[in-house]
């Protein structure tokens, strides 16, 4: 069955728009990447700085930053939305997102609050930190009682999304999917990472010699997935999972080949037909290793390549989602093959296995036409997505 992305709202620390996130991310601009010390040590983190919208009073419960975000996003795709509503009714749209914190910053806040007054304020709900509040809130905000449900994946969240937002629609439960994910900065995630020594000491390095870290980052990706034709076309998507270890990857990255050579195979392409792939590249030394290897494995270092992690941060459960939407602003509204660089502010690891990253201005030379997308979590959990201009 053909399935079509067809519209996308995109909020994160490169900007408050596509365009705005597409000509800073084009340009190698990092200013969205800033120093703060709101989550504890002072670290470097992706923030989004937009004004975001308020939640009315009457969905309190889901009152927090990470649904704050996702509103923002649905607004940009709004009228995709109703127009979707409108032509299947309010019980064929599912909504499937992906996140790795929801609200937990509201509860951190709550605690806060707590440890001072003896009890926690007024307007907290646990609602506000639930996994699953982020659909259930868009649910309800839009009136729409398809299935609605969130999954959890850590890094590959937002990715797996749409795994399952493709199959509602093949099981005839869905017409079109809202689908993508949401998360945002909290204490939880940046001291964890920090405890994990996972952390940049500056901006991080994706495949840079120096490279030391991750800048974590907040973001919000939404889509609208359906039959009815559109700008881009859902093609393929592959995942696997080797539970090699909690945190690490497996140096061989046997399972992330997989990934990617089960996406192919369902998109029914070839390596060289691939015009660019955004690398899950979070600028760790183990991560970065294995995934050069894995990617020169099937397609050398011919396909032009580079992390978007360099100038919009690590955005855990939304970071599948957010880059497969760089994927699409390169196919849908990218006549000039203009290609997202990689950068590093660092020479490259000459030890990694050669890949072809994209230098700072550097054009295909045509329109893009076909992109992949990795997407690898903790204990081996990867999805790779293919996706093409209809």
């Amino acid at each position: 069955m053909n399935l079509y992305l067809n519209d996308l709202g995109l909020l994160c620390a490169a900007g408050s728009s596509k365009p705005e996130i597409m000509s800073r991310l084009l340009a190698g601009d990092r200013s969205g990447l800033i120093v703060t010390d709101e989550f504890g040590p002072k670290t470097i983190v992706g923030q989004i700085t937009a004004d975001l919208p308020e939640i009315d009073q009457q969905y309190s419960i889901y009152q927090c930053r990470n649904n704050q975000l996702l509103l923002g996003v649905l607004r940009q795709i709004r009228s995709t939305v109703n127009m979707m509503v409108s032509k299947f009714g309010a019980d064929r749209i599912g909504v499937v997102l992906g996140t790795s914190t929801s609200g937990v910053r509201s509860t951190e806040l709550a605690l806060e609050y707590q440890a001072k007054f003896d009890q926690l304020p007024d307007n907290f709900h646990y609602k506000q930190q639930q996994m699953g509040a982020g659909a259930d809130f868009l649910a309800n905000y839009l009136g729409i009682t398809a299935p609605a449900y969130t999954i959890s994946t850590a890094c590959s969240a937002s990715g797996k999304a749409f795994a399952s937002a493709r199959r509602l629609i093949n099981l005839d439960l869905c017409d079109a999917v809202i689908v993508g994910g949401a998360d945002s900065l909290c204490g939880l995630t940046v001291n964890g990472f920090a405890a994990l020594e996972s952390l940049s000491t500056g901006y991080c390095k994706p495949f840079g010699l120096r490279r030391n870290g991750i800048n974590i980052g907040e973001a919000a990706s939404l889509f609208v997935l359906s039959k009815e034709p559109g700008p881009v076309h859902l093609l393929g998507i592959g995942a696997s999972s080797d539970a090699y270890h909690f945190s690490a990857p497996d140096p061989a990255g046997t399972a992330v080949i997989a990934a990617m050579e089960k996406a192919l195979h369902d998109a029914d392409r070839r390596p060289d037909e691939i015009d660019y792939i955004n690398l899950h590249g979070t600028a760790t030394v183990l991560n970065d290793a294995m995934e050069s290897k894995a990617v020169n494995a099937i397609f050398g270092n011919k396909v032009p390549a580079s992390s978007s992690k360099g100038m919009t941060g690590h955005t855990l459960g939304a970071a599948a989602a957010l880059e497969l939407g760089l994927c699409w602003m390169l196919l849908a509204e990218n006549e000039g093959g203009y290609l997202i660089p990689n950068i590093n502010d660092d020479e490259p690891d000459n030890t990694l296995a050669p890949l072809h990253l994209v230098k700072k201005g550097e054009r295909l030379g045509r329109s893009l036409q076909v992109c992949q997308s990795n997407s690898f979590a903790f204990g081996g959990n990867n999805v790779s997505i293919v996706i093409a201009k209809s």
